[in-house]
This record gives C-alpha cells, sequence and structure tokens, in this order.
C-alpha cells in the first residue's frame, strides 16, 4: 500500500484509523485483530501528537506504512518528534486490584503493545520508528 502521510494533529487520527483498518481489511484480518491493531496503533499516534509534538512545541508530520505479505500485516509509524520508546512506561502493577484501588493512567501503552502479535521500536537518523505486526490467518510465522 501507499504510505500515509498526515499532520502530527489530532485530528489526523481519523484518517490514521481508516488506513489501518483498510489494511487490516485487505491482509484478511478477523475484526478482533484488525480493533487491537487499530486501537494500538491509535494510542501510539495519539501519543506522538499529544506528547512528542504539541507538548514539546514542535510540529511535523506522521507516516504511516503499511505492508502485507504471506505471513503478516506490519504497520509502521514515523515521526520525528522527541525520542519517545514505548518500552520504557513499564505495565501498571496494580492490575489484580480492585478497580477502585488502581492507580489512574498507565494503561494505554501497556494494552497498545499487549494487544499486537509484534512490536519494536527503533530511533533511526532523527525518527521515531513504532512497528506493529499482526500475523494473518492461516499463517505459520517462523519463531
Amino acid at each position: 500500500m501507499e504510505p500515509l502521510v498526515v499532520e502530527g494533529k489530532l485530528d489526523s487520527l481519523g484518517a490514521i484509523a481508516q488506513y489501518v483498518m483498510k489494511s487490516a481489511t485487505d491482509a484478511g484480518l478477523d475484526k478482533k485483530a484488525a480493533y487491537r491493531l487499530r486501537l494500538a496503533v491509535d494510542e501510539i499516534a495519539t501519543n506522538i501528537i499529544v506528547h512528542g509534538y504539541d507538548e514539546a512545541g514542535l510540529e511535523g508530520n506522521v507516516c504511516v506504512r503499511a505492508t502485507i505479505d504471506k505471513h503478516s500485516l506490519t504497520i509502521r509509524l514515523e515521526d520525528n518528534a522527541i525520542p519517545y520508546n514505548p518500552h520504557v512506561k513499564k505495565g501498571p502493577e496494580d492490575l489484580d486490584q480492585p478497580i477502585e484501588n488502581r492507580q489512574i493512567g498507565g494503561l494505554g501503552i501497556y494494552l497498545a503493545l499487549e494487544g499486537v502479535d509484534e512490536f519494536s521500536y527503533e530511533y533511526a537518523g532523527d525518527r521515531n520508528c513504532n512497528t506493529f505486526v499482526m500475523h494473518r490467518p492461516d499463517s505459520n510465522p517462523v519463531a
């Protein structure tokens, strides 16, 4: 698929979601897998826009690129906002507690990364690169 390049603005999240869902449909993902992927990409894209651009006083774009092969759908988000590795955010430690006893926040990145089959991050050149992978149905990914 052709990449999608959008402004690093909250108004761009709808276009990103449409691109991800079209890619998921093209890859033959079921509705649950497509939704998990969309949720994950939306969470990271929102963080890029809010924290990486807005709060840092920066402007820039988000490039979304989908690649489909016989085993998987890969979505890659690239931006030139401030560097941020989602892996450094630890998951919530109070998930075993009743909801009224849990701290507010902290679930977004955790749920995003848990919802996809594979996730990786790298900072290459001056760009954050977040890569999401979903295995396609009836494929046997090589471990």
